[in-house]
């Protein structure tokens, strides 16, 4: 009956070294003692018959053989976080914890708000918030709830459109003042720009759009949104913006011209329609998404 509990133990152990690079790290991660963590290392390496890290100056270094395991055990951890929060209450209660993914813009600057909301009305419940550009598989319950700027395409996946980023370029006032607004699309070749790095996608499409975000033209580069919203609001360059984080923040709308949508989803696996904690918050949020993106 324990060895399994054993076996799953230790491969968190060797999962949190991974993550930490080191003993003493793994065992903060897990709350357990750095001799705990190195005897399920240990025991690990004498079942698989090969050591797993190699010391190094910059910490535990995975081995080939490691390198091989990392992704079962990655595996093995979602399933049983899935597990957990499956388990975590009641399914008749809207208790329990939910597991949130979203990309960071949205994640930092707009679910907060809602997520205070959302735990007024349910005190029982709790969400995992993971905030990452990474699109969590929702099928195989990387987690329950998602909020995308992209349609999840899984088929297993319920998805549900909450409105349209309205998207334009934005400075704020102190730079307008500084520079002057720019009257027509030529002029921003005169303006510091904030724009993405290395994603080709974006910059092909905002070059579409009018807007040339070359080396010579842009002093902040960063595929990061919420880096790029930031230095908007420091006003370190004219940059793209949704109208409704630009309205909250005071950001003054230049070149009108330049316009696009970014569509907004809401999605859940299936069947978790089923249990209420979850449907609770996929509904919850996606009234508060489409009121706050709502043209006003």
């Amino acid at each position: 009956m324990n060895a399994p509990l054993l076996q799953w133990e230790t491969q968190r152990a060797f999962l949190a070294v991974l993550r930490t690079g080191s003993l003493s790290g793994a065992a903060r991660l897990l709350g357990i003692a750095q001799a705990t963590a190195r005897r399920r290392i240990e025991a690990l390496e004498q079942s698989v018959g090969v050591s797993l890290f190699v010391r190094s100056p910059k910490g535990l270094l995975p081995t080939d053989m490691a390198r091989e395991l990392i992704s079962h055990v990655e595996a093995m951890a979602v399933a049983a976080n899935a597990f957990n929060r499956a388990a975590s209450a009641d399914t008749a209660e809207v208790a329990g914890t939910v597991r949130l993914t979203s990309g960071q813009l949205l994640g930092v600057e707009v679910l907060p708000p809602m997520l205070r909301t959302l735990r007024r009305a349910h005190p029982h419940l709790a969400v995992e918030l993971n905030v990452s550009n990474r699109l969590h598989a929702l099928a195989l319950q990387e987690a329950d709830v998602a909020v995308r700027i992209r349609r999840p395409t899984e088929a297993t996946v319920v998805t549900r459109k909450v409105g349209d980023l309205h998207v334009g370029l934005y400075a704020a006032p102190e730079l307008l003042a500084e520079q002057g607004t720019p009257e027509r699309l030529a002029e921003l070749a005169d303006y510091p720009l904030i724009g993405p790095d290395r994603n080709a996608q974006d910059i092909a499409f905002l070059h579409e759009q009018g807007v040339d975000c070359g080396a010579a033209r842009t002093v902040l580069r960063t595929d990061d949104h919420l880096a790029q919203f930031a230095a908007l609001r420091a006003g370190l360059g004219i940059g793209v913006c949704p109208a409704q984080l630009a309205q909250r923040h005071g950001l003054v709308r230049v070149l009108p011209e330049v316009a696009f949508n970014v569509d907004v989803w809401i999605a859940m696996h299936q069947d978790m329609r089923r249990v209420p904690r979850v449907a609770v918050v996929f509904d919850a949020l996606g009234a508060a998404l489409t009121a706050f993106l709502q043209p006003r």
